[in-house]
């Protein structure tokens, strides 16, 4: 008997009860689409085998053979993996565990936010708001750690004030400084989710309008954020982060049905 089949078999009757309704022994559980428990299925060998991001994966006929299904399942169910970044399939090589992206999730909310700009739905100015709460946090817990090396932190500003001198500052040198200054907090999921953030934010700044701030207001501003956390003043810190925010605040005003 195959795996996915002992699974199923397992998983048909379930007498757990939850919040506001229960489940007796005896009612069976909705079925789940073939496609979906055969991905589900390829899940539970990398959790099972504790597979981690970068190690192989068997191959489609180990596959097919374990789970006791078809090539077009199992190919079907690799494909749906592939587009949320659980599996890589790298063509000539193999397939192996995928690490974490966020690049769909980048893709769908600069898609709904285009199309909510200007109908008061300004799903942009959400986001906005959310990383403006998240840095504000961020930032504060990085004073709390106590002294960190700020070189790279340092090289990133003398980068983006010779840019602002010269009439722009580059919209990776910007994301550049947010990236070093939490580095010190150890945590990889922060450089993602305000990269993500930024993305999104990048891919809409052409239907945004012309920024209200010159170059040097945006060194400045950085450079405001970098001295506080220099000086350990979380309420200097706060008030810097809340001021990088208010251009791109204004922007996002500017494109409201009443303005």
């Amino acid at each position: 008997m195959s795996y996915l089949v002992r699974k199923l078999m397992v998983n048909r009757w379930f007498p757990e009860r939850y919040v506001g309704r229960s489940y007796m022994a005896g009612v069976p559980r909705p079925r789940l689409s073939r496609a979906v428990e055969a991905q589900e299925a390829v899940k539970e060998i990398i959790v099972r085998r504790g597979l981690v991001a970068g190690d192989p994966l068997p191959t489609e006929s180990e596959l097919m053979e374990e789970l006791g299904i078809s090539r077009n399942s199992v190919r079907e169910a690799l494909k749906a993996l592939q587009a949320v970044g659980i599996v890589d399939i790298r063509h000539g090589f193999g397939m192996f565990v995928g690490r974490m992206s966020l690049a769909g999730l980048v893709d769908e909310l600069a898609f709904h936010s285009r199309i909510t700009l200007l109908d008061g739905r300004n799903h942009l100015q959400h986001l906005v708001e959310i990383r403006e709460i998240l840095e504000t946090g961020l930032v504060q817990r990085l004073i709390d750690l106590g002294p960190s090396d700020m070189s790279a932190v340092a090289e990133v500003m003398a980068r983006m004030e010779a840019e602002a001198a010269a009439g722009e500052v580059s919209p990776e040198i910007d994301r550049l400084f947010h990236d070093v200054l939490y580095r010190p907090l150890g945590n990889p999921l922060v450089s993602q989710l305000l990269g993500a953030f930024w993305d999104v934010y990048y891919q809409l700044r052409g239907h945004l309008g012309a920024p209200d701030e010159s170059p040097a207001d945006v060194a400045r501003r950085h450079g405001d954020i970098y001295a506080a956390v220099l000086a350990g003043d979380k309420a200097a810190a706060v008030r810097a982060v809340g001021a990088h925010f208010d251009g791109v605040r204004n922007r996002l005003a500017r494109l409201r049905p009443d303005h």
